[in-house]
């Protein structure tokens, strides 16, 4: 079969096929009386191979070893190929995310595109005072966007930074809850606990929303700071998870102020004491979480938290006895 023959029927051009040939990849195994090129069925057949393996992103040089080296083994060069192939793809995600973020910065021209740039870069940056910087400025400046910040928010490992973050994530505007409510579902407790951290100082009935949402969540840490967040919002929801907090005795101070806030009116003082009570009296409820439950109560107006510690100043369990003694002295003084 002739050059043209062959390329027209392997799709490979007559000057691929003399670039293969200079190569040393596949020559024609004779040639015609006029001296033209002349390519057997193997011919063929090492020219469908190579580029069979042209497609899988191997280099002419690394075909012809795979073809030529009876030794080679092909498992090595695929595990590289993997892995190259893995590391582009993650550059070009990286690269279409932040031309997605550019583009919802609605760019009004060049100097503004440079400048979201410039912050996108210094919010990934290894200095966590650039980081911090790029979080301020975002607000007074041109805002960062949305994504990029709940993507900050859930990564940041450094307190002042992370707070920074948190700072102009709220004032970012509608969007960021529902992404940080995401990160609820992380398989990483880290993320999920920024996340809710996150979530707390967002304002809206849209984050209300999802903290609500967060208190069923399987992990105690994301329940206990959905729950702070909505008590200081005056949401009465919270009640039974900032009482389970106390009981476990995890930020149990923070969750007692929190119920002291909840206890604006005597029907709400009246519930909470009521919850406080029945968790005291559960014989499942052990000697220090029954202490930290009378000591939650000294928080709670009304008569109902009154008569309970009036009880429970002669409880058979010395310590509670004595919290209680001491709590009704504050509250008749």
């Amino acid at each position: 079969m002739l050059i043209g023959e062959v390329a027209r029927r392997s799709g490979v051009s007559a000057r691929m096929l003399r670039h293969y040939e200079s190569l040393g990849l596949v020559w024609p195994s004779g040639r015609t009386g006029s001296g033209y090129r002349e390519y057997s069925g193997e011919d063929i057949r090492r020219i469908f191979h190579i580029e069979s393996l042209r497609s899988l992103g191997l280099s002419l040089r690394e075909i012809g070893r795979a073809l030529d080296d009876p030794g080679f083994t092909p498992s090595e060069l695929v595990g590289d190929l993997i892995r190259q192939t893995r590391e582009r793809i993650a550059a070009e995600t990286e690269l279409l995310t932040r031309l997605h973020r550019i583009d919802a910065a609605d760019p009004a021209d060049w100097e503004h595109v440079l400048h979201v740039v410039s912050l996108l870069q210094a919010l990934g940056s290894k200095s966590a005072d650039a980081r911090q910087r790029a979080a301020l400025s975002s607000v007074d400046e041109v805002p960062v966007p949305v994504e990029a910040l709940v993507d900050a928010a859930l990564s940041e490992t450094e307190p002042n930074v992370a707070g920074a973050i948190r700072w102009a994530l709220a004032r970012s505007g509608d969007g960021g809850s529902a992404l940080l409510a995401q990160g609820l579902e992380s398989p990483v407790a880290a993320v999920r606990a920024r996340a809710v951290q996150s979530l707390a100082e967002m304002p809206g009935g849209e984050a209300a929303a999802h903290l609500r949402d967060a208190l069923a969540n399987p992990d105690a840490v994301v329940r206990g700071y959905a729950a702070l967040a909505l008590g200081t919002r005056g949401a009465a929801d919270a009640v039974p998870t900032l009482i389970d907090m106390i009981v476990e005795g995890r930020n149990d101070t923070d969750a007692a102020d929190a119920l002291s806030v909840l206890a604006d009116d005597t029907a709400a003082a009246d519930r909470i004491a009521t919850g406080l009570v029945d968790r005291l009296a559960r014989a499942t409820t052990e000697a220090p979480a029954r202490g930290r439950l009378t000591q939650a109560l000294a928080g709670i107006p009304g008569t109902t938290a009154s008569r309970a510690l009036a009880e429970l100043s002669h409880d058979e369990d010395p310590a509670v006895a004595l919290t209680a003694t001491y709590l009704l002295r504050l509250r008749d003084g």
